[in-house]
């Protein structure tokens, strides 16, 4: 049998396949069992890394199933080009696969360990309804000293909550998502035991990691989304979202530094240093966001886990809402609408901290680190091109 030309491969819904013991075994099985098709098949091979990854074991187990699952991007060129794929025998659905491992990397690797089960409901309704609740409880803050709808000295926000009070709210949730996501990074590395990384290494993963050069296709014509066809959307949407964050976090960190280490306080002007970062950051996130959403309803069903469609959406909305309220708080400074806004934007703002190392945002953590294994390992003499089995 030939394979089928690249990107023109049929998508046929897929059957159920038997699996005994828990639905995680069998997960890790399936793309163990995929994984063992493809090693002997190999038309995919110059695709991405996970193939030349996956050429250097003979047997998959759960370390190297995590590994291979989260230096996947789920681009979908290999289902289309798969000749074992639906309605064949074989059934083999890589992308599919891959994505059901991810969540239960993101889910195992939680910290602290009982939360993992949050990565299972933090889904829209649960990412929207946070940012609501912790809205209306600053809202009703503010109704105990006046009105949500006041005109606001010239202080600006700061007249509504404190300098002072904001960091005492919003650096502990902040610091515990940085260290529940670093501990859980670190877990992961310590199971895939890459070895020791170089200077190189290094460099060529941030490289690849800040481009997502595995958003190409492999072929550099971009992903498959809906059908058959091959689109750049989702990767520039993906670097849209991704530094109009950067650039957002760039803007607070400048901020922090002009009020502590120059005693320059906000607000600050609109050519500020600040204000362009946040202003850049916020319409880049916004546009990011806004397209991933729109891929994301329309991408078919064999290129993703329909289980984390919820934790996708509840963590594009959440960015989007952050930034879209960012963006208007900027606009109805010095207006009476202003406390409204504040409410809801740091409503927004804490609970995307709080949901951080629980949600979405941790597939780009381990999808780095696995980029950097990939980038230390093909540095090494691949031991079965030796004939060391």
């Amino acid at each position: 049998m030939q394979p089928r030309e690249p990107g023109r491969a049929r998508i046929i819904p897929i059957r159920a396949l038997p699996a005994g013991g828990s639905a995680e075994s069998a997960e890790v099985a399936e793309v163990a069992r995929v994984m063992q098709i493809c090693n002997a098949c190999r038309y995919c091979e110059g695709f991405c890394a996970v193939f030349p990854a996956m050429t250097r074991r003979l047997e998959f187990g759960p370390a190297d199933v995590h590994y291979l699952a989260n230096l996947c991007h789920n681009c979908g060129a290999c289902l289309h080009a798969c000749q074992y794929a639906p309605p064949h025998e074989f059934a083999l659905n890589v992308p599919q696969a891959m994505a059901k491992v991810r969540r239960q990397t993101y889910t195992q690797y939680a910290w602290p360990a009982a939360l993992g089960v949050l990565y299972q409901r933090n889904g829209l309704t649960l990412a929207l309804a946070l940012a609501a609740g912790l809205a209306l409880f600053l809202a009703l803050a503010v109704m105990l000293k006046g009105s949500l709808w006041q005109a606001v000295p010239a202080g600006g926000f700061y007249a509504i909550f404190p300098h002072n009070l904001m960091v005492g709210l919003f650096a502990p949730v902040f610091l515990l998502a940085v260290l529940a996501l670093g501990q859980g990074v670190r877990r992961f590395w310590r199971d895939e035991a890459p070895g020791p990384a170089s200077g190189a290494a290094t460099a060529e993963a941030l490289h690849d990691a800040l481009r997502l050069k595995y958003l190409d296709g492999g072929h550099g014509e971009g992903c498959n989304n809906e059908d058959d066809a091959f689109t750049l959307a989702r990767r520039r949407f993906h670097h849209f979202t991704f530094y109009g964050f950067m650039l957002c976090f760039a803007a607070t960190s400048v901020a922090t530094l002009y009020h502590y280490l120059f005693g320059w306080h906000a607000p600050y002007g609109w050519t500020s240093l600040p204000k362009l970062l946040g202003i850049s950051g916020g319409l880049s996130l916004v546009v990011g966001t806004a397209g991933l959403w729109r891929l994301n309803l329309r991408r078919h069903p064999l290129q993703q886990d329909a289980a984390q469609r919820p934790m996708d959406r509840g963590f594009i909305a959440l960015l989007f809402l952050t930034a879209a309220s960012g963006l208007a708080l900027m606009l109805l400074r010095g207006t009476p609408a202003l406390p409204l806004a504040l409410c809801i934007h740091l409503g927004a703002v804490m609970a995307l901290f709080a949901t951080l190392p629980y949600g979405k945002f941790a597939h780009g953590i381990y999808r780095s680190a696995a980029v950097l294994k990939w980038a230390i390992e093909r540095r090494q003499p691949n031991r079965l091109a030796l004939g060391d089995d």
